[in-house]
């Protein structure tokens, strides 16, 4: 999949991707966004869970930008219906461009394609910027686990997001 927004091209990731990828994960990481503590630089991103085809880059002029992540949020073939955003990342110097929104957009569009009914995600719920973007994107709150994670010292909120897609 391609899509075009001026100078931004999406596209499905490919295994080449990996090292950038796998650098924007280590320069995003923040607790404000990650339930894990800081990846290596290099650590492995593609794995038989996490394909790269589960992936949509963002690139300009050649350079990465971002990434989304989404798959199915179970194994049951009873859950086929639903997909789920498990991993997204902007660069933080390119933040702030529309490029997280198309990112999400780019991947609901996908979604709608292949026949999915519902996109779902989890976002912590001390992150405002990022609960914003998807509701500007249209999902709305499904649920909060409270205080399902203790991050930095402090109890967070697990939210979580829905929309029909």
């Amino acid at each position: 999949m391609a899509a075009m927004n001026g100078e931004l091209r999406i596209r499905t990731a490919r295994p080449e991707d990996e090292p950038e990828l796998a650098r924007l994960d280590h320069v995003s990481w923040s607790w404000l966004s990650d339930v894990v503590p800081q990846p290596a630089p290099d650590a492995q991103l593609f794995d038989e869970r996490r394909p790269p085809v589960n992936f949509l880059v963002a690139e300009s002029e050649g350079r990465i930008l971002g990434y989304i992540q989404q798959g199915s949020p179970t194994p049951l073939p009873s859950n086929r219906h639903i997909r789920q955003i498990q991993g997204f990342v902007v660069d933080p110097a390119a933040r702030g461009r529309g490029i997280g929104r198309a990112l999400v957009e780019a991947a609901c569009a996908l979604a709608r394609a292949d026949g999915v009914h519902r996109m779902t995600l989890r976002v912590l719920a001390h992150n405002a910027q990022a609960r914003r973007l998807y509701e500007r994107c249209g999902f709305q709150v499904d649920g909060v686990l409270p205080e399902e994670f203790w991050l930095d010292g402090v109890y967070v909120d697990d939210v979580w997001m829905g929309r029909k897609l």
